[in-house]
């Protein structure tokens, strides 16, 4: 009997396969400028989360606070992450952030932090940051950069509140991660 391969049923875990060597590949990234590389961790963030069905054909990432990536975010726009098409926002009102599924709070004090998570608060948003003690305050994930190396920890429990999965493969990565 002939085992047939069916390309189709491949793309899924191809793709997969794909964001994890981009993952890797950022975190090793040494030369890379500190932005570029976070960027990358945007896309895979969106890539290894699932989404309940409203979250829709569009993911819009939306930075708030003053934008720290630069043109290295504009990278993203129209990428697929998970066959949804990736669009970059700037965002310096916390309510204008409701429409958004993924946030990254710019390196901003615990007060902003807070404030950002209480209205974002029951919504399906992955939250971001790349501040000390953000995963603590609720943010879902918070990027760490390290001897030139970008690291993540992860809150699972924020995560869980937006109706979010993070990847159980996001989360091997992950140098810490809370119940």
């Amino acid at each position: 009997m002939k085992t047939v391969v069916r390309w189709p049923g491949l793309w899924p875990q191809l793709l997969l396969a794909l964001a994890a060597v981009t993952l890797a590949l950022a975190a090793h990234g040494e030369g890379l400028p500190e932005y570029r590389l976070k960027a990358a961790f945007l896309y895979n963030f969106a890539a290894y989360t699932e989404w309940p069905a409203e979250a829709g054909a569009t993911l819009n990432v939306c930075i708030y606070g003053a934008d720290p990536f630069g043109a290295e975010a504009d990278s993203l726009n129209g990428k697929k992450a998970a066959a949804r098409t990736l669009v970059v926002h700037r965002k310096t009102q916390a309510e204008a952030l409701k429409g958004c599924q993924i946030v990254f709070i710019a390196n901003a004090g615990s007060e902003p932090v807070r404030h950002v998570l209480d209205v974002l608060r029951g919504l399906p948003v992955l939250t971001v940051a790349d501040t000390p003690r953000a995963l603590q305050h609720g943010v879902a994930l918070n990027m760490n950069l390290t001897q030139e190396r970008v690291t993540f920890e992860a809150n699972l429990r924020a995560a869980r509140e937006a109706r979010l999965e993070l990847s159980s493969r996001l989360l091997r990565l992950a140098t810490g991660v809370q119940q």
